[in-house]
This record gives structure tokens, sequence and C-alpha cells, in this order.
């Protein structure tokens, strides 16, 4: 995390004693939030990434909910303070007998004399929780005199554009058969604006307008283009009474284990092993990012039934992005389908304009929890009805036998979670309307003071079908797999950490590019050392075994373990307080069966030196070298403010950005930032549409976020 002020080194001894002498009768020193270092805390949290399916843009809005919006330590449910995933069950036990037993917290300070909280977690959740003394009940007055006054009230106006012209930007060329080549129809530049406004457990009110690069701006109402490509709006009212949420607009579900329902920072396998292989019962959030269908739209309510039950009830109607296909069957089932839901969210070409919107999704169900008077006990019943307007049905192919088809699907499920002393079970099975069942079960136990350990099952059938579901799972969808997750954490001496998890996993049905029933292994051990407050280093292993389709002429070619390995090792130091030093090493060795052995690495060298309290200065140099797209490496960029840049490295070549943020006054902050990839021995980069001839690929991006 990023460092604190310089009056908080201070003995911690003086602190605690400062603390239970004199601080507690009277008011107490308020913590000062530090900024979110987003990019070591998400390193933190997730293994090295050698994937494009990993929702950065939804985690990144997570972490901008919660620091726009800091959690209350004072008024925090148990569910609440384990979504952060940065706290283990026990600390969230010590910190909810803390509050029992003294009562509230009076500064952050006092997390240092509970069980269980050492420097290294109190830095990390620092800028994402707060201690007030005010309730959900305190005197409130009318919305809008709220919304004027509330200093949590931002705009963000970003710009992005790569400089080099590519193909889809210049004049079409005319086919053999006289037809203009397809060509994007709108500028190159990509555009965001934001505005939120929101106050903890009380109302959040948010917009946002986004164009990408190629998308034009156009007014046609009859199309539902409404200037910006995508449009999103939310207001959401929290705590009348017994109605404990409102959600108007846009909004995120979250419910169990993620089977049915789940939404935001979901991390999954990752460098932190135990805390993030389990869900939390959020309920009904409030929708900001711009994913273009990772969302609910229309009116969702949570009330109070009694102090131990809520019940949820959503309805959501929104058009999402389909091609449309025609049956030449007589005797098919449909004669017009679709092959599936897009979820990339481009709508550049006449392609993709054809595809915009075009399936209309119905989606109605809700919750019923019971949480016991102590918080140890939960349990849950979820309804999820999904409807769309025309029929769903994949490309025939064998490994899509059973693959949704069809219009309706209605999914049931029950969840769980109980804490006994130091052990927390939790799970949740469903099951959908073609009878397949998916179940997730899992505990944490903490063994020891510096021992902690996970285990999760997950059993989900071929035919299993789950729209808006993210459980844990190596696949990206929670269907046709079975696995066993062991994880462990120990803390051996005072700044040494060592992580590990071993995962097994069974596919009993066929996938796309297997053939055949298959299944592999992954395993990461993570030994970490904090050598001082604000320094980290550690080394990181991972291996990773699953079988794909061998290169084989054959009609069914049999799949072949495809191995890979990787080796992290990362450091950030800060020799003073304006300096920041981080180095990265990574490197991945790949073989498909018995063929050759392929490697890739990437060296990295961050540095950021802040000037005063207007301007900060951060930059890269990289260097890459991989023998082709298989051994691609992944990197965590430092970008503007709540952007994320995580660009995936291949062939040889240097990567550089440099990141300016300048503080022009209390209301106004600009972030510039320019970033070059130049690879050596290239004379084109890219395809398609997205070429560029030459070897220098370079992006710039502005943001402006003015605070009223």
């Amino acid at each position: 995390m990023s460092r604190l002020p310089g009056c908080l080194r201070v003995s911690f001894g003086l602190v605690l004693v400062w603390l239970f002498c004199v601080a507690r009768p009277t008011q107490a020193q308020q913590f000062p939030r530090p900024t979110p270092d987003l990019d070591r805390l998400i390193q933190e949290l997730f293994a090295e990434q050698q994937s494009d399916d990993v929702p950065y843009e939804d985690m990144y809005e997570t972490l901008l909910l919660y620091y726009q919006t800091p959690l209350n330590l004072n008024l925090a449910t148990r569910e609440e303070l384990r979504a952060l995933l940065l706290l283990s069950e026990v600390q969230i036990s010590q910190l909810l007998e803390h509050r029992q037993r003294v009562g509230p917290l009076l500064s952050l300070y006092e997390l240092q004399s509970i069980d269980g909280f050492d420097l290294r977690t109190i830095y990390r959740v620092a800028p994402f929780v707060t201690v007030t003394d005010a309730g959900p009940n305190a005197a409130r007055g009318p919305l809008w005199q709220r919304v004027l006054h509330e200093d949590n009230n931002a705009l963000f106006l970003r710009y992005e554009r790569v400089l080099q012209p590519r193909r889809g930007y210049t004049a079409p060329d005319t086919t053999s058969t006289g037809r203009l080549t397809s060509r994007y129809l709108g500028s190159p530049d990509k555009l965001l604006l934001r505005y939120r406004v929101s106050h903890t457990k009380d109302f959040s009110l948010g917009i946002t307008a986004e164009k990408d690069a190629g998308e034009p701006l156009a007014w046609q109402p009859s199309q539902r283009r409404y200037g910006a490509d995508f449009l999103s709006a939310h207001l959401v009212m929290q705590e009348r009474g017994r109605l404990k949420t409102l959600a108007l607009g846009d909004y995120q579900l979250q419910f169990g284990q993620g089977l049915l329902l789940s939404s935001g920072l979901q991390v999954g396998k990752g460098g932190e092993t135990i805390t993030t292989i389990r869900r939390s019962s959020l309920g009904v959030r409030p929708y900001s990012s711009v994913l273009e269908s990772a969302f609910f739209r229309g009116a969702a309510a949570t009330v109070a039934v009694s102090s131990t039950v809520r019940a949820t009830a959503f309805a959501s109607y929104k058009h999402v992005d389909a091609n449309r296909q025609q049956s030449l069957d007589s005797l098919a089932d449909f004669t017009e389908y679709s092959s599936g839901v897009l979820v990339a969210g481009l709508h550049r070409t006449p392609t993709e304009l054809a595809n915009r919107q075009s399936l209309g999704e119905a989606i109605g169900g809700g919750n019923v929890t019971y949480t016991s008077r102590s918080n140890h006990l939960a349990v849950g019943l979820t309804a999820v009805g999904t409807h769309y307007d025309r029929a769903l049905q994949r490309r025939i192919a064998l490994y899509n036998t059973y693959e949704f088809r069809g219009q309706n699907n209605l999914a049931v499920g029950v969840h769980y979670s109980y804490v006994l002393r130091n052990l927390l079970l939790f799970g949740e099975t469903a099951r959908s309307s073609s009878g397949g069942v998916g179940t997730v079960n899992g505990l944490l136990a903490s063994l020891a003071p510096n021992v902690d350990a996970a285990v999760l099952y997950r059993s989900y059938a071929r035919d299993f079908h789950t729209f808006y579901g993210n459980a844990l799972s190596e696949n990206s969808r929670n269907i046709n797999e079975r696995g066993l997750y062991l994880g462990l954490k120990v803390r051996p001496a005072a700044g040494w950490e060592i992580s590990a998890y071993y995962d097994q996993f069974w596919f009993p049905w066929l996938r796309y590019r297997v053939g055949a029933p298959s299944h592999g292994h992954d395993w990461l051990l993570r030994l970490a050392y904090t050598p001082t407050k604000t320094s980290l280093l550690y080394a990181q292993l991972r291996t990773r075994l699953k079988e794909y389709n061998a290169d084989d002429p054959r009609p069914l070619p049999l799949p072949e373990p495809t191995l890979r390995h990787s080796l992290l090792l990362f450091y950030d130091a800060n020799p003073t307080t304006v300096l920041s030093l981080r180095t990265r090493v990574q490197g991945t060795r790949y073989r498909e069966g018995d063929g050759p052995r392929r490697t890739g690495y990437v060296l990295a060298q961050d540095v950021s030196y802040t000037f005063g309290r207007y301007l900060r200065l951060s930059g890269r140099y990289a260097l890459f070298d991989t023998d082709d797209y298989d051994t691609r490496q992944y990197v965590f960029e430092q970008d503007v403010l709540y952007a994320f840049s995580v660009p995936a490295l291949y062939g040889q070549g240097t990567r550089t950005y440099l990141l300016a943020e300048v503080r022009c006054n209390r209301h106004l902050t600009l972030w510039l930032r320019y970033a070059e990839t130049h690879y050596r021995n290239q004379t084109a980069i890219g395809s398609g549409l997205d070429l560029i001839e030459g070897n220098r690929r370079s992006e710039v991006k502005a943001q402006a976020r003015y605070r009223f």
C-alpha cells in the first residue's frame, strides 16, 4: 500500500499507550486515509496472469467503490468485511468481538490492539475503511441536499488514443467482387465520462458514458443510440427503516458463493491463497463499470422481514449483443436463433452494429436469507428466471451437446455459511431447468495463530446452466467441471509469509479444442518478505497442466498435456519518502506434449518520484523476449486513477511508459500517460483492422477529476 504520512511513523508502543490511557475517554485522533496503491494490491492478490479473460474493469471499479465509500468498521457486517478480501476469518471474528466487548473503534490506530492485525494487514486495508460514529439512522434531510453537500462527489473525464494509424481507420479497398472492405465507422478516440456521488450506507448516484475506439457517436433513438455507445446510470438508496436497499437503473447482485449471482471483486486462484476462494453475500450493489453485459437493468429491493431475515426481489430487462441466424432446416426447433450472447461490447463495424443490442433479456428472481443473531450462521435461498426473446443455440458440435438451448432457464439454489470458533464452513448448491446441478463447498480454518488453511470442492454438471454465476472454477464458466482446491498460508516469523495452493480439476465432457474428457492441475508457491513497513519482496513459482488437442491431422485428435512453468520475482521499496522503486522479473517455460520447450521472459523496472504536494511522476522501462504468443507475458502497469493496463507482451522488444499526476488545486487533478511498445525484427503489429504498419505502438491517455 501507499506510504503512511510522516506523522504516523512513530513508535506503535507509544501509540497504544496514548490510545488507551488518554484517547479512549475523549476525541480520538483520526487516521488520514491514504490513497490506495491498486497496482501493488492487485499483484499481491493475483498470481501472474496468462489469460485475457480476467475482468479487470470490474475489479478496479469495485476497488473504486470501496475507496469512494469506505467501509465503516463500526457498522460493517461479517459479509461486508469478507468482501474486502484483505481480512482472514479470524481477523474478522476478532474485530467483531472487540466491537462487542470494548465498543466502537475511535480510530484506525486501534486496530493494532486487536489480536491478529499485523502492520501489513492494516496498511493494506486502510484506504478502503473508515471509523465514524454516525449510524445508519443519523439525521439526514432531503436527498438533494445530501448530494449537494457530499464530499465524495466527483466528475471524471478520460481520453485515450493509439497514435499510429491502423488499417481500420484507412480508406476502404475494393475486393475482387467490387465490394468495399470493412472499416471502422468512428474515430480512433476512446472517451469516458463518469459522475459519481455516494455516501456509505445512505445513497449512491452515478452516470457513465463511454465510446470505444472505432465506435461512432450517433443520435438514433430508434436504434437505442444516444450519442455515446454505452450509457449507464443508477440510483441506490440504503437504510430506510425496513427498506435496506432500493436500486433503480443499473445494479449488480451477489449472493452465496456466486453460483447463480456473482459480481464485483472475484479474484479466484491467485497469490492470496485463503480469503479469495470464498464469496460474500453482499446483495444489491450499484453498478458504474463499463462492462456492457455484466449487470442488471431495472429495479431491486431488499427488505428486513425481521431482525434475522432479509428478502430481496429484483427485475431486469435489457438488450444484449447477439448475432441473428436463420435455420435452413424446416424441421429445426427454431427458425431464428442466436449462437450466444456477445460480451466484447465493441460496435465499430457494420457487422458489430448489426449485433448491437439485438437480443432482449428479461431476468427476475429473489433471495431470502436468514442470519442468526450472533452472525455465525447464514442460510439463504436464491431463484433466478431468465427469458430471451429469441432462442439461444450454439453451433452444432460434439462439445456443445449439453450447452443451453432455448429461451427460458430457471435456476434455484441454497447457500450457507457457518462460523465455528476458528473454522468457517460455506457453500452453495443449485439446479437449472435442464436438471444439471452445480455445487461448491469449502472451509477456511485457522490451525494456529500463524497458520491458515483452505479446502474447496466444486462440481458443475455438463448441463448446469447459469448466466450470471461466477463461482471459483478453472473454466471461465461454471459448467462441465469438478475440482479440489487446497490452500495454505504460514507466517513463520515476523515479516515472512509462505503461501501455497494446489488445485486438481477434471472436465467430464468435451471442451472447445479438447476432443475427450480431460483433467489437469495447477499449483503455486509464494515466499514473501516485508523487511519494512513499506517494502515488499516475494518470489513465486507456478505450474499449470491442462490438456488440449494435439496438432494432429486426424479427424478426432486426442488431447495431450500442455505444461506451463512460471517464475516471478518482485521487489517494491521506498528508499526515501518521495522515491519508490519496483523491480519485476518473470519468465515462462511452455511445452505441448513431447514438443520443444518454448520460453518467454520480461524484466521491468519502475520508478516513481513525488515533487512536493502537486506533482508525481511514474515510469517504467521493460525488456521482453518470448518465443511466441503462447509464452506471452502479462505485466501490471500503473495507470491513471481507476484505469487499468495489463498488456500482453510477446515477441522481442521494449515497453516503456511515463505517467504524470498533477494536483492543480483541492478540486482539480489531472493525469497524463504516454506508453510505447517497440518491437524488434517486426515490420507490422497486430492483425485485421487493428494492423499497424511499423514496429512501434504508442498510446496516450489523459484524465481529469473534478471534486465538487
